[in-house]
Parts: C-alpha cells; sequence; structure tokens
C-alpha cells in the first residue's frame, strides 16, 4: 500500500507539472580536441569546472550500456520512470526490515536527480524525484534518458559522463571500451569515491566482480578474466591529460563551441617541429636566439599539420604565451618571389632576362643592399635567390594591374595604410605579415597561382579562392626559388642529392629584428620566424643565418619521417603554357648574330619579353687610327663590341673587371645621327621632386646626371635650352639653381638625349 500511495503521488505531481523538462539545456560541456588521426589533444573543462564531455549514445560502447542496464536498473526498457517493485524492496528492507540502506531509484529517477540536483533522502525529495522522472519518461525516448545518465553519471572527482571518464582514466574513446572497462565504469556511479578509477580500490573491484557474474550469467559465453578483474589497475588522472600544441588549440577553441573537434594536426608532425624548435633554440641560446616560430601546412588540403607559436609556451620571460604564428612582423625578402612572380605575368622579365644591380634613386628612396654592395648586371633568376634589393625595387616600380600593394591586397594581407605609406619599400618587407600570411602564400605558388585559405578543423569547407597569379608564373618562380643553394650545415653531402626538391627563400627585417625562411618541399609549406616579441634587435636575426638552418633541420627530419613523399608541385604543371627557348648569356634577350654564347630559359609564349640583345654590336673601326668610322673604307674592319651602360662599366671598374670599351668616333665624323645604342637616361634631378634652395639669391647646386651607353664619350647638360656644361665618364655636373619651373635636357656626343621638368622652390 505505501508503495502505491508513492506510485500515484507522484502521478499527481506530474499531472501537475506538465512543461517538458529540459535534458541537457543550461549545462555547460568539455570540448575534446582530436588530430586528424584521432589523438586527443586536449579535453577542457566545463564552465563549471567537470570534465563533462556530452557523448551521443551511438558512440558509447554497447558493452557499457549493457553493464549500466546491469547494473542499475534492469527493467529499464519496462517501466515508465519508476520501478513499483524495485521501491517496495527498497523500503522493506531499509525501513521495514531494519537492514542496511538499498537503493531503488531507476535510471530515469538518478537522471532527474542528477539533472535537477534533488535532495532525495527525504520523503518529500524521493517523491519530487520520482514526479520528475515520470515527468521525463513523458517527454524523452528511454535512448535519450539513458544517452543523457550516461552523460551525467558521476565518475569521481569533477569527472561527470562516460565520454569523459574513458578519455581521462583509460585514453580512449568511449566506444572503444573492453568489457572490463565497461564494467568497471558500470560500477563507478553508486559510489565514486570510494570507488575511484584513479587509485586501487577494494570495494570497486568487488563491485566489478559481482557485476561480472550477473553478466556471465546473461552471457554464457564469456569466461572470467580473472588476471583482468584482479590485476593492479593503471593510474590514470586528469592530470595525464595531454596539453598538445597550445598555440592551435587555443585558436581552434576561440572560433568553435563544439564538443568534438576533429583538426587537420598530425601530432607526430607537431612533436617533431616542436623538438626541433626547442633544441635549436637551445643551441643557439649563446648567440643571443631566445624564441622562434614555426607553422607547417599541406598544401593540398590547406590544413595546418604543426604549429608552433613560441619556443616555450611556459616561458614568461620570452612571452611564450603569446602566438606568434598570427603576430604581424616585417617579412623582409620573403615577399620578393611574389614581386617576380607578377613581373613574370606581366612579360616584364624571364629567369634569365639582365636586371641591373646598380645605385638608383625612387623620388628620394635610394636601395641599398644587405650587403652594402653592387654586382652589376645580374640574371634575374640570381637577383632573386640572392636576395638582391635593388633589382627587385626596381621590378616592383615597373610593375601595374596590380602591383605589389594591390597583389598583396587581393592576398588579404593585413595593410591598414594606403599604398603611398609604404612606397616601393613594400618589396623589401616595409609592410608587416604574419607566418600563417607567409604560409598561405607560398602555399599559393605551390598550388599553381591559387589562394586559399588555412584550414584548422578536418571536414571544414574550403574558403574562397582565389587566382593571383597564373600556373606558368607560379611554377617558373618555383623553378627559380629551386635553385637557391642551402645553407651550411653539419650534415652528410650525400643527403642534398635526394630527389625531392626544396623551394625557399629567406628574409631579413629592419634593424635585425626577425630572420625568416620559407619555403615548399612534398606537399608541405614551412615557414620559420626567429626574434623577439619586444621587437629588440640582434645582429644574429639574419634570415640565411638564423632561420634556414633551422628550415632544414625540420626540412630534414620530415623528410625522415616520411621517405615517400613526394613532390606535390610537379604533379600540378601538365598542360603549362612554357617552354625552353635560347637566350642570349650575357643580356638574357633572344640572342643577336654576335652574342658569343646561349643559354636555355623558361619562356611564356606570347608574354615573356622577346627584345634582340643590344649588349654586342658590330662597329666599323678604322684601322690605322683605332678609332670607330663613321663609313665603309679600304681601312675599315669590323669588330663586335660589349656595349654596357656607364652606371655598370662604373660597377666593373670597382670590382677590377673592367671592359673594353668601344672606340670613340673619329674626329671628323661629328655627331651620327643615325647612330643607334641607348640614349642617356637621367638620373638627377629625380622626377616628380620638388627641389628647395635656402633663399632667392642663393644659387644652391643641384647634381645633373645620367646613365649613358658605352660609346658615348661625353654628355652635354642644357637648361631650357641653353648650354650650362658638359661631364664626362659617367661624373655629375652640378648646375647652381634659382626658383623657377624649368626643362633639363641631357643630350650625349652622339646625338641621343633624355629631357625632364624641375621645379625649384624657397625652402620653409
Amino acid at each position: 500500500m505505501r508503495a502505491l500511495a508513492l506510485a500515484l503521488a507522484a502521478v499527481l505531481l506530474a499531472v501537475a507539472w506538465p512543461a517538458k523538462p529540459p535534458l541537457k539545456e543550461g549545462l555547460g560541456f568539455s570540448q575534446a580536441i582530436y588530430d586528424r588521426r584521432g589523438r586527443l589533444l586536449r579535453l577542457t573543462l566545463s564552465p563549471d569546472g567537470k570534465y563533462r564531455l556530452w557523448t551521443p549514445l551511438s558512440e558509447l560502447s554497447p558493452l557499457l550500456r549493457e553493464a549500466t542496464l546491469l547494473q542499475e536498473d534492469k527493467r529499464f526498457e519496462g517501466h515508465h520512470g519508476a520501478d513499483v517493485l524495485a521501491l517496495a524492496r527498497a523500503a522493506w528492507t531499509t525501513y521495514a526490515a531494519g537492514g542496511r540502506r538499498v537503493g531503488g531509484s531507476t535510471i530515469t529517477m538518478q537522471l532527474a536527480r542528477l539533472r535537477y540536483r534533488l535532495r532525495t533522502r527525504t520523503l518529500s525529495g524521493k517523491l519530487l524525484q520520482i514526479s520528475k522522472a515520470l515527468q521525463l519518461e513523458l517527454y524523452y525516448s528511454k535512448a535519450e534518458l539513458l544517452e543523457a545518465y550516461l552523460n551525467l553519471a558521476p565518475y569521481g572527482g569533477n569527472v561527470e559522463g562516460a565520454g569523459a571518464a574513458s578519455l581521462i582514466y583509460f585514453g580512449k574513446s568511449a566506444a572503444s571500451l573492453n568489457l572490463v572497462e565497461a564494467l568497471t565504469l558500470a560500477v563507478t556511479p553508486q559510489n565514486p569515491v570510494r570507488r575511484s578509477l584513479s587509485e586501487e580500490s577494494s570495494s570497486r573491484d568487488a563491485a566489478r566482480k559481482a557485476l561480472f557474474a550477473r553478466w556471465a550469467a546473461a552471457h554464457p559465453e564469456s569466461r572470467p578474466q580473472d588476471a583482468l578483474l584482479d590485476g593492479p589497475w593503471p593510474t590514470r588522472t586528469a592530470s595525464s591529460l595531454p596539453f598538445e600544441a597550445p598555440h592551435f588549440i587555443g585558436e581552434v577553441l576561440a572560433s568553435s563551441r563544439d564538443g568534438r573537434i576533429v583538426t587537420t594536426l598530425d601530432l607526430e608532425l607537431q612533436k617533431l617541429v616542436e623538438r626541433r624548435l626547442r633544441s635549436y633554440i637551445e643551441r643557439r641560446a649563446d648567440e643571443g636566439l631566445r624564441n622562434a616560430a614555426a607553422i607547417l601546412v599541406d598544401a593540398r588540403d590547406m590544413g595546418i599539420v604543426a604549429a608552433v607559436g613560441s619556443a616555450d609556451f611556459n616561458n614568461a620571460a620570452i612571452s611564450g604565451q603569446v602566438n606568434g604564428l598570427r603576430a604581424p612582423r616585417s617579412p623582409g625578402s620573403t615577399l620578393k618571389p611574389f614581386v617576380y612572380g607578377l613581373a613574370i605575368d606581366q612579360g616584364l622579365l624571364h629567369p634569365q632576362t639582365m636586371l641591373k644591380d646598380a645605385p638608383v634613386s625612387f623620388r628620394g628612396f635610394n636601395p641599398e643592399n644587405f650587403d652594402g654592395e653592387f654586382v652589376g648586371p645580374v640574371k634575374a633568376a640570381d637577383a632573386l635567390i640572392h636576395s638582391r634589393n635593388v633589382p627587385a625595387v626596381q621590378i616592383s616600380s615597373n610593375l601595374k594591374n596590380p602591383n605589389l600593394y594591390e597583389f598583396l591586397k587581393s592576398a588579404e594581407l593585413p595593410l591598414p595604410h594606403d599604398e603611398a605609406y609604404y612606397g616601393l619599400g613594400l618589396a623589401l618587407g616595409s609592410a608587416e605579415a604574419a607566418p600563417e600570411d607567409l604560409a598561405r602564400l607560398y602555399a599559393m605558388l605551390a598550388n599553381a597561382g591559387t589562394l586559399r585559405s588555412l584550414r584548422r578543423r578536418l571536414g571544414e569547407p574550403p574558403g574562397n579562392e582565389k587566382h593571383l597569379l597564373t600556373r606558368e608564373a607560379s611554377f617558373i618562380v618555383m623553378d627559380m626559388l629551386k635553385d637557391n643553394p642551402r645553407p651550411r650545415q653539419n650534415f652528410s653531402e650525400d643527403w642534398t642529392r635526394e630527389p625531392l626538391p626544396v623551394y625557399w627563400k629567406t628574409g631579413t627585417s629592419f634593424a635585425f629584428r626577425d630572420a625568416w625562411t620559407a619555403g615548399v618541399f612534398g606537399p608541405y609549406v614551412l615557414v620559420v620566424w626567429i626574434g623577439n616579441f619586444g621587437g629588440e634587435g640582434n645582429p644574429a636575426f639574419i634570415g640565411i643565418e638564423a632561420a634556414a638552418p633551422l628550415f632544414f633541420d625540420i626540412v630534414d627530419a620530415v623528410r625522415a619521417q616520411r621517405p615517400r613523399m613526394k613532390d606535390a608541385f610537379a604533379l600540378k604543371l601538365h598542360g603549362l603554357n612554357v617552354a625552353r627557348v635560347k637566350v642570349c648569356a650575357v643580356s638574357g634577350k633572344i640572342p643577336g648574330p654576335h652574342c658569343p654564347r646561349a643559354i636555355s630559359t623558361w619562356f611564356i609564349p606570347g608574354v615573356s619579353p622577346i627584345a634582340v640583345c643590344d649588349i654586342h654590336r658590330e662597329v666599323l673601326v678604322d684601322g690605322r687610327s683605332g678609332l670607330r668610322a663613321c663609313r665603309e673604307g679600304p681601312q675599315a674592319v669590323s669588330k663586335v663590341f660589349e656595349f654596357w651602360p656607364t652606371d655598370l662599366l662604373k660597377i666593373f671598374r670597382q670590382a677590377g673587371m673592367p671592359r673594353r670599351l668601344p672606340p670613340g668616333w673619329e674626329p671628323s665624323c661629328g655627331i651620327v645621327a643615325e647612330a643607334r645604342g641607348r640614349p642617356p637616361q637621367i638620373t638627377s634631378p629625380l622626377q616628380g621632386i620638388e627641389y628647395n634652395v635656402r633663399s632667392s639669391g642663393a644659387n644652391d647646386a643641384i647634381p645633373l646626371s645620367a646613365v649613358a651607353d658605352a660609346d658615348a664619350l661625353k654628355l652635354y647638360w642644357f637648361v631650357d635650352g641653353k648650354l650650362v656644361g658638359q661631364a664626362a665618364d659617367g661624373r655629375p655636373l652640378f648646375w647652381p639653381a634659382a626658383p623657377g619651373r624649368y626643362t633639363v635636357r641631357v643630350v650625349d656626343d652622339q646625338g641621343r638625349s633624355d629631357s625632364r621638368d624641375l621645379l625649384v622652390t624657397l625652402a620653409d
């Protein structure tokens, strides 16, 4: 009768409170983050400090589900929230017979107690528990109720739910539990303190044995597993949980609230990069190398497979918890490959085009090379891999639609200022980029000119694609980078003969604040940064000396771990519109009749420049005087000379490699109107620059200078049509200027000319 009265009261309470009760709404849950192969990287705490990971019933082991029902509620499928027989037996044993306290709660009743934090040791509390259980049964299926119970049941300490308990105590998912583990979890919620899974417990072992006996009765095919049931228990606790890739996981958690997250990270490669980076910094600590960051991306799916944001996450002295992979820094010369890629696409050059590495000024900007020297004529491929600054700036100044600024904007680099702010120094790193930005850009080269977003979650839909370079330009730039020689390292020379190419480039920021190396090998893009988060400079922070050795440490380690890697870039090059053509070895132009040696280069038909070489020219020389003849005659002999511009001739002389100059004209020739060759190019005054003088009466001298062809022995300078002087041998002429507007003109002794407007104002 007592049991019947309790049941009736519970029914009445349920009818009086018919609203659908929440099952998991309002509860906070943990997040489990895995690598791409299903290895746990992190299990977070819920907002209320619990390890509580919601796990769908389908992902909970059938062994656990059955064992839990056998232990807690054998008639779960047959009751409607309260088991009248179990309640009656518990009441009789506890109160009437005076025995030990026995519970009669069903799984649904236990769920009600756990979910709504009920106090059930009093009669009123028990009635409320029953009413809540009946109410849950009205609105939820048995599968939903069992799922909720297994996700909220206590498993010791702050561990709730079988999903979290399986990860913490067994290091595996709840779907992979074996029978002994399932039996262990099934008996724990009855007394999670005494039956703790993190230490030896006789109560737990006894309960598990008793449950196994009942299991064996229901499953005659089962045999006692005495060794497993009685043996020592592996001690795992929440402190044993992994804490991998903290910078990467921080970014993942900031963008997702899902309970289970499978990332693109590869734990093996992550640990490899961490070890190499940490070891490298330790070896070179005496040189002031204290911090570094590295990111490894699979260019095939743009997934980040390894990400190390600092040399030591726990080192406050280096601000280790700052994520250096997202910190914008000056990228130095790592942007130069994209300058050359744009120039190739716009028909300005090919790999063997001869560029000038000579002093030049761009509206007051006078770029210099890292070594402070000029090498004169240099092939485009050599200028790129040897990181010559002057040619890169010269190329960048000629880019149009898009120029470098527009290209980087399209690539979504953070450029907070307008184009004028960065100027032509953009090619040398006057803007800022994070390692993640460079990884996207170099992956764009590896993906044949197509820019894609980085991915952190496996299965995450790809972002929008942008085609920033043609496949042909990407291929040619990568081919140029492939020839970049490795830095000197302590390894067998045989290692450098591997068939897997490395396409790479270094960078050094202004004042030695950052050292970079970025590149592609196999299917991977790797970016390495060396520096200090505070921005302090260090003469050791040079890309080729500080970052490149670490870059190749990682490349070699990955290659050793993945020896069957293929060059994924080479697999994307079918059907390219490129050809090998012969060009003059000296000028890089189409060989003329007098070119002594031709070499081959990659060429994009219809795009690459096709000018004929004009360095080697045939001239008539009078056999008696040795001077250049102005007409054919019995004493005139044809000879071939190299015609270099005067600025390059000066560099040749400084380097101790003077060139044989073409002879001057015979006096009787005068000015030869039809003289071929390059006209002079004014280098000072600068185009578009306003010059100041101190006062209207002061005649401040403005240098007049130009680059002329090799056969120009003299330059004549005119201001507003009036001759103001002459100069020879590339020397400047200093002209005393007064305020006003002028037209400056230079004419060489062959009649070739150039002109420029000049504005002179009073200084403030």
